[in-house]
């Protein structure tokens, strides 16, 4: 039999355990983080920047379309595709080109080139004088319709074949004597200018 002393002092042992406290026994309360003001700061600062990626993300497909008077200023100069345009005389004019580089690098003979420069620049006088009114549609470009003003000289290439013709059908510069045009280089006059802004040629009243 053991002493009842024994018994207690080994069951004050088996309660004793060295490393093991009292405290360490029962689960300690977890800490809860602490919402405090940089929390809140921070999410705050997380959806705003959300919301304005996805503003710029998202502002090329829903921003409005030009209206009124920019949108019809808007030009080719502005970012439009010249091959979007499918006039006659867009057509014949990018045909015109085509053939001078088909030439140049070697797919086109001199005698295929000649009988396509022919057929594209007749189609283009064609066009040209539809939009300005000079040719009905439909006609040759060999009978002239109604003629509105007679033009000028190209100064490099001399007069043109063609009486009714704004540019040089050699060279693509505009005719002196247009309305709005400086006689001697062909560039645009400004409204009221007494000398060419480009040559400074005098502009006549």
């Amino acid at each position: 039999m053991v002493p009842r002393g024994a018994a207690r002092r080994s069951g004050d042992e088996r309660r004793r355990r060295p490393g093991v406290s009292g405290r360490a026994r029962t689960a300690a309360p977890r800490a809860r983080p602490a919402v405090g003001l940089v929390g809140v700061l921070e999410l705050v600062a997380g959806v705003l920047l959300t919301a304005g990626l996805v503003y710029f993300v998202l502002r090329p497909v829903l921003r409005p379309t030009l209206d009124g008077a920019e949108g019809e200023a808007a030009s080719v100069d502005e970012g439009d595709d010249p091959d979007d345009d499918l006039s006659p005389r867009a057509v014949a004019l990018r045909a015109l080109k085509e053939i001078e580089f088909d030439r140049a690098t070697g797919k086109l003979s001199d005698a295929d080139y000649d009988a396509l420069k022919q057929q594209y620049t007749a189609e283009a006088l064609v066009a040209l004088r539809a939009e300005h009114g000079t040719l009905t549609p439909g006609a040759s470009p060999g009978i002239a319709g109604p003629r509105a003003v007679a033009w000028g000289q190209c100064p490099t290439h001399g007069a043109r074949p063609e009486s009714d013709a704004q540019f040089c059908s050699e060279c693509g510069r505009r005719l002196g004597s247009a309305p709005g045009y400086c006689a001697r280089c062909g560039a645009s006059l400004e409204h009221d200018a007494r000398y060419c802004h480009s040559c400074g040629a005098r502009v006549a009243a």
